[in-house]
């Protein structure tokens, strides 16, 4: 593995070498835009490995994505070869049709500490709920960025993350009641505590994510990547693109149903991704929204 690798399949240019917000900001937006939140291996007959070589080898040599668990342990490891004070953290994920955050640390994020102040970054949550910039750790600050408003909350050991959406716009009528279609105005995202952790610790719910029936992830194929002004989801056979704040407070969903042959295209046109196995696209029934 080399970092100049990593540099490369992002297009990072930049020779700044400074620790500081501005390069983290940079790095955190190059990775978003390239390396897409994906599970397209479960719906491939392939593992989702959790070892670092293998991330490596799937996202920077064959041009793939991940889910949080491999882009962020691969940004873990950017981060700290180059000198960010970066620490592993686990989150719990809001279930929106339960109403309750996940009983198991099913979510990897990260802490960065820069000159006294520390940042959560996490380029692994995709779709419209992705950070595009890191957010400064600090209860009940509202943090304005391109996919929304972001909030933090420290409540005990808990923080939670949460977003304040704009209204959307679906100019094909037959997809306003699309189960991919976000309800909520303000969303609870995640929780999570400031306990370092180390990536053994997510080994066995990285095995039942990609296995169990009960998983979304099991349950649907997907593959998002944010985009200049917005983000591009496929999920299933439902290809969806969102423009932020397209006019008047108002994100623009359009959505396009694609074959078989069209996904492979697209796969390739949009996300820059070729499989080696044979895709088996699928939208169950599990609770999963762009």
């Amino acid at each position: 593995m080399d970092i100049e690798g990593y540099f490369t399949r992002i297009g990072y240019k930049n020779s700044r070498n400074e620790l500081d917000l501005e390069t983290l900001t940079d790095i955190l937006q190059h990775q978003i835009q390239t390396v897409p939140f994906e599970n397209l291996n479960i719906h491939c007959g392939q593992p989702m490995e959790l070892g670092l070589e293998a991330i490596f080898d799937q996202v920077v040599r064959k041009n793939r994505g991940g889910w949080c668990l491999q882009v962020n342990h691969l940004l873990y490891w950017v981060l700290t070869t180059i000198g960010f004070e970066t620490t592993m953290l686990g989150g719990y994920v809001y279930n929106t049709p339960a109403n309750k955050y996940s009983s198991a640390m099913i979510h990897l994020l990260l802490k960065v500490a820069i000159d006294g102040k520390n940042y959560i970054v996490d380029a692994g949550f995709g779709r419209s709920y992705q950070m595009w910039q890191p957010l400064e750790l600090i209860s009940e600050k509202d943090q304005p960025q391109v996919p929304g408003i972001f909030r933090l909350t420290e409540e005990g050991e808990y923080w939670y993350l949460d977003q304040i959406r704009r209204e959307q716009y679906i100019p094909n009528q037959e997809f306003l009641n699309s189960d991919l279609l976000e309800k909520k105005k303000y969303r609870k995202i995640y929780s999570f505590t400031l306990k370092p952790r180390t990536i053994e610790d997510f080994e066995l719910v990285n095995k039942y994510l990609q296995e169990s029936a009960a998983s979304v992830f099991t349950s649907k194929s997907f593959c998002s990547l944010q985009t200049p002004d917005g983000v591009q989801c496929l999920v299933g056979f439902t290809l969806t693109y969102r423009k932020f704040n397209y006019k008047d407070n108002m994100d623009l969903v359009e959505f396009k149903t694609l074959n078989e042959e069209e996904i492979e295209e697209e796969l390739k046109n949009i996300f820059n991704i070729s499989l080696e196995g044979k895709l088996v696209p699928k939208h169950g029934d599990k609770f999963f929204t762009i």
